[in-house]
C-alpha cells in the first residue's frame, strides 16, 4: 500500500470547501492506502492566531474529520507540533532549500502582497515544512489542491538535493493527487473568489457545523443572475455563480456537470437551490450532528490526538533520526 500524508490546517470552522477539496477525498483513500492524517497547527501560526482559540479549534477540526468518517483505528491523527521531528527535519530542509525556489513561491507572493516585509519568516519557508511534514514519514502520495502544487514539486527538488548532496536514495520522490473536480469550491457571494473559513462574511461558505436550517438560509442567499440553467455546459462560461452552484451539486453527487445540466437545464434559480440544497443536508448535516456530539467530549478528542502523535512519532524518529546522522548530528 502506499503511506499518503494529508495536513489540514486547523484554523477556522471547517467549511465545504475543504470538506470537498480535501476531507471526503482523505476518507476515500483510507480504503486502499496507509493514511497519516495531521492538523497542521505549525504552519497556522505563520499568521498570527488567537492561542485558545487554536486549541480551540484544533478540537473542533478532529470532531469534524471523525464525524466525516476518517478511521483512527486503522490510520493516524494527530496534531503536527505534538511530533517534534516535523520542525527537527524542516531546519535540515531550510539549509538543502535555496532561496531562489523559495523566491518562485506564487502562494507566499499571494499571501504577503506588497506587505511581504513585515510577514513572518515562517510564512516564507512554509513549503520546507510541508515538506518535512511529508518526508518525515517517507510517503509517497499526497492529496493537495491545485494551489499547493508547486509546494510539492518543491517537496521533490529538496528530496532530490538531498539524495544528491548526501550520496543515496534516501528521500523518496512524492505523487500529487489532485482531485479531478470540485478541489476549488467558490464562494456562494462572488463566483470568482475561492469559499474560505477565514472570509468576514459566514454568508460566503457552508460550514460543516450547519445545520438544514442555515444550509437552506446560505443556499437561499447564494449570488446569481436573472438567467436560467442552461442545458449545455458551455452555456456557464461568464456564469461564475451558476457555474459554482452546478459544479457544488455535481461533485456532491459524484456525477459530471453535464449530467447535471441534463436533469435541470431550463430551471430558473428557485428550483434548482431547493434540489442543491436538499442534496447538501443529506450529505453535511448528520457530520454536523456528530460533530456537535464529539465536541461534548473533549477529553475523547484529545486522547485521540495524543494516541495519533505516539503512533506517528513509531515511525517518525527512525526516519529523523537517520537523517541527522547523515547530515552530521552527533547522537
Amino acid at each position: 500500500m502506499r503511506r499518503i500524508f494529508s495536513g489540514i490546517q486547523p484554523t477556522g470552522v471547517p467549511q465545504l470547501g475543504n470538506y470537498l477539496g480535501a476531507i471526503r477525498n482523505w476518507v476515500g483513500l483510507q480504503r486502499d492506502n496507509e493514511c497519516i492524517f495531521c492538523l497542521v497547527d505549525m504552519h497556522a501560526i505563520t499568521v498570527w492566531q488567537d492561542p485558545k482559540a487554536l486549541r480551540e479549534q484544533t478540537l473542533a477540526q478532529t470532531a469534524v474529520l471523525l464525524a466525516s468518517g476518517i478511521d483512527v483505528q486503522r490510520h493516524i491523527l494527530f496534531n503536527q507540533s505534538a511530533v517534534t521531528a516535523h520542525a527537527r527535519l524542516a531546519w535540515i530542509f531550510n539549509c538543502v532549500a535555496r532561496l531562489g525556489w523559495l523566491n518562485r513561491m506564487t502562494q507566499f507572493k499571494d499571501k504577503a502582497g506588497k506587505d511581504r516585509e513585515n510577514h513572518s519568516a515562517g510564512l516564507y519557508v512554509y513549503p520546507d515544512l510541508m515538506a518535512a511534514d511529508i518526508l518525515t514519514y517517507k510517503a509517497t502520495a499526497v492529496p493537495v489542491g491545485d494551489d499547493q502544487r508547486q509546494h510539492l514539486e518543491l517537496t521533490n527538488d529538496i528530496a532530490q538535493k538531498f539524495n544528491h548532496d548526501y550520496g543515496l536514495e534516501f528521500f523518496p520522490i512524492v505523487e500529487a493527487l489532485i482531485p479531478p473536480q470540485g478541489a476549488r469550491v467558490m464562494s456562494l457571494r462572488d463566483g470568482t473568489k475561492k469559499m474560505s473559513k477565514s472570509d468576514p462574511s459566514a454568508q460566503s461558505r457552508i460550514e460543516m457545523t450547519d445545520d438544514a436550517d442555515t444550509i437552506a438560509l446560505k443556499i437561499r442567499r447564494a449570488k446569481t443572475d436573472p438567467e436560467p440553467l442552461p442545458s449545455e455546459e458551455a452555456g456557464l462560461e461568464s456564469r461564475p455563480e451558476a457555474r459554482n452552484l452546478v459544479t457544488i451539486y455535481a461533485t456532491m453527487q459524484g456525477c459530471s456537470i453535464q449530467d447535471v445540466l441534463n436533469r435541470h437545464g431550463g430551471e430558473g434559480f428557485g428550483p434548482f437551490k431547493k434540489a442543491l440544497t436538499d442534496v447538501l443536508v443529506q450529505h453535511i448535516a448528520p457530520i454536523a450532528d456528530e460533530t456537535t456530539r464529539l465536541l461534548k467530549e473533549p477529553g475523547f478528542l484529545q486522547d485521540t490526538l495524543r494516541d495519533g502523535a505516539r503512533r506517528a512519532r513509531t515511525i517518525a524518529e527512525p526516519i529523523v533520526s537517520e537523517a541527522e546522522s547523515l547530515v552530521g548530528f552527533l547522537k
